[in-house]
């Protein structure tokens, strides 16, 4: 792959897209990032879904999708659409169809939007294994897209948009047997459907690649934006709707939506967001403003500027590859690096006054940390007056018998002085000289400059000093500034140098906004490979920084420390109240570490979202479950009043249930 993803890993800039109008809404080009969601009503009960809508509206919905799986449903889109604006709202309405070609035929004459899902609007999805040679290949692909384009022409005739959004759990046989699970059978599903719209000379398109793994969608989205460059290069390209489907609930549905939808924003892909909770949607609405607000508030050079202007191209790759997650090649530093998983540490903040007290208070916090292990502490020497201070707690904590690691972040000049009671030094490279003798712990360079800086900073810390034992930043960028790092050093032959993730909160954000936050600018680094430590403050307390770096290393899908969920957000099709279910299947499963269970409202996504879950729950029917063992469908039809049960049977069954602690 030769085109670009994005204009520069190392520039933000918001990616050069066309407007794409969704009723008086503008996507894409010089747009804000717009906030969506999707009602969970029965779209046939108008004053429900109307009622449903005009909530997320309120809350600062800006587009409103609704599921329309019959002709009844799609006919009744208008009788919606009426009401709304009757009421004085006018937010465009998007048909949400799957397998029904008809359906969407229908909502096209009511509604501004009408998404369709390549993997099942004209083709099968079966889980069969069959060879396609490339002529019987090509006539389904005719056979598809002729199905697929008397839509295009209906759109087309009534100003209608239209969203071709690729699931990666739900890709055809067709796809799957060619391309397999992959964000390249995504991307190939999508772009069959791309052609017919020009073809037709169709351009109101916007993509969705949606996954419940953000590794995945991360690598699909990059790879179409990339594949679309190819196609017309240097042009603005379709817009981006960006979500992590089956995200979950909680603080888990937050944390791994923060890592794909961020990671993605920080390339400049992305021009719409939904963020699919299993809760009420209108929760969904404050998550997705304040990951949009980060990139909104951001002013981007004009794309057209030339890279070289920027002094940000070192000449040497960040990644192996941005298409796939390769865990970064480095040595072994401390019990980090090499083959060590991501470490993790909690950062104190300034050493502490009280030695013996804090020594105390963190024995009791280490103890309430359960089965997750905080495998570093960090504190701050700022004042030749801290010294003392820091030796006095190191003293502490080993009469207490506390043996994790203490690392001292520590100006150059105070450096050696800590080194005595320090297992590593982190030491902060700005623009003063790094002078001063080898010292006799680990170092660590934390660079504390502008981007622009970085490699005259860089280059002038090696020319007065040996190569430290890893690398961190501290930047207002810090997703640009490590990967502009990484690759610098990979440019001076330093590229096994261990990364450490660095990340304190914002003490005047919103805890809802810094998690978001923290979760973007370390979970984005370690899908791309990115990070050897990860290590977080401020949150409030030592358990809460050291649960949350977990969970963004589950999320990342780099380290399991829970029982992972996989959970859709609900909508019009799911057969039972999904997010009372998740929570019933939870109470009974949540401590089953390691293992990913799927909750799934119907059978859309359901079987392929949860292709790489141990056990799955799907509606089948009202009321009604299908029990899953991978995605072997085991028990049919289970009453819903007894599927979580039968869901522990069938776990006691396969030998992989373990009795709660008590």
């Amino acid at each position: 792959m030769t085109a670009r993803y994005a204009a520069s890993p190392f520039v933000w800039r918001r990616r050069l897209t066309r407007e794409v109008r969704i009723g008086d809404v503008g996507v894409g080009a010089s747009h804000p990032i717009r906030i969506q969601s999707m009602t969970t009503t029965d779209t046939r009960d108008t004053a429900a879904t109307v009622a449903q809508a005009s909530l997320l509206v309120a809350a600062g919905c800006e587009i409103v999708r609704v599921t329309a799986p019959s002709i009844t449903d799609a006919e009744n889109l208008g009788a919606i659409r009426a009401e709304l604006w009757q009421s004085g709202i006018r937010a465009p309405l998007v048909a949400d169809i799957h397998f029904t070609p008809n359906a969407a035929m229908e909502a096209a004459l009511h509604v501004e939007k009408v998404r369709v899902n390549p993997g099942n609007y004209a083709d099968k999805k079966r889980f069969e294994q069959r060879e396609y040679g490339d002529a019987e290949y090509a006539a389904e692909v005719e056979r598809v897209q002729e199905r697929f384009r008397p839509l295009v022409l209906r759109l087309k005739q009534h100003g209608r948009a239209l969203r071709i959004g690729t699931n990666h759990g739900s890709l055809s046989d067709r796809i799957l047997n060619r391309f397999g699970d992959t964000p390249l059978g995504m991307v190939e599903s999508a772009l069959e459907f791309l052609d017919v719209c020009e073809d037709e000379g169709f351009c109101d398109v916007v993509f969705s690649m949606k996954a419940s793994n953000p590794q995945v969608a991360i690598y699909a989205y990059r790879l179409l934006a990339a594949r679309l460059e190819e196609r017309a290069p240097g042009r603005p390209s379709y817009p981006f709707h960006v979500g992590v489907t089956e995200a979950g609930d909680g603080l888990d549905g937050r944390v791994k939506s923060a890592i794909g939808i961020g990671a993605l924003l920080e390339d400049g892909i992305g021009d719409t967001i939904r963020v699919s909770l299993t809760e009420d949607p209108v929760k969904e609405i404050p998550v997705a403003r304040a990951l949009a607000a980060r990139y909104d508030a951001r002013s981007a050079r004009p794309l057209g500027e030339p890279l070289e202007s920027c002094g940000l191209e070192p000449g040497a790759p960040w990644v192996a590859d941005p298409f796939a997650h390769r865990r970064r090649e480095t040595n072994a530093s401390n019990g980090l690096g090499a083959d060590h998983p991501v470490r993790v540490e909690a950062w104190l903040g300034p050493v502490p006054v009280d030695a013996e007290g804090a020594a105390a208070e963190l024995e009791r916090e280490l103890g309430g940390l359960g089965e997750l292990a905080c495998e570093g502490l960090l504190v701050d020497v700022v004042h030749a007056s801290d010294v003392p201070r820091a030796a006095a707690f190191a003293e502490a904590l080993a009469k207490r018998g506390i043996e994790v690691p203490l690392a001292v972040a520590a100006p150059s000049e105070l450096a050696e002085a800590v080194a005595a009671c320090a297992s590593q030094i982190v030491l902060r490279i700005d623009s003063a000289p790094l002078d001063g003798p080898a010292l006799s712990v680990a170092t660590e360079w934390s660079f504390c400059v502008p981007i622009e800086e970085l490699a005259a900073t860089l280059d002038s810390a090696l020319a007065r000093s040996r190569p430290p034992q890893r690398v961190s930043v501290d930047a207002a960028l810090p997703v640009h500034a490590l990967r502009l790092l990484v690759a610098l050093l990979a440019e001076r032959g330093l590229d096994r140098l261990p990364v450490a993730l660095r990340h304190r909160a914002d003490p005047f954000a919103e805890v809802e906004t810094a998690l978001l936050s923290a979760a973007t600018d370390l979970g984005a680094p370690l899908c791309d490979g990115i990070g050897d430590l990860v290590s977080l403050g401020g949150f409030g307390s030592l358990g809460r920084d050291v649960e949350l770096a977990y969970r963004i290393l589950q999320g990342a899908r780099l380290r399991t420390s829970w029982t992972e969920f996989i959970s859709c957000p609900s909508c019009g099709r799911t057969l039972f109240d999904l997010e009372e279910t998740t929570a019933r299947v939870k109470a009974v499963t949540s401590h089953l570490r390691g293992l990913k269970i799927a909750v799934m409202g119907c059978i859309v996504n359901g079987p392929g979202e949860m292709a790489d879950a141990d056990f799955g729950y799907v509606g089948s029917g009202v009321g009604k479950v299908n029990l899953y063992v991978g995605q072997e469908c085991v028990l049919r039809n289970v009453a819903e009043a007894a599927a979580p049960e039968q869901l522990v049977a069938l776990i006691r069954e396969r030998g992989r249930w373990v009795d709660p602690a008590l």
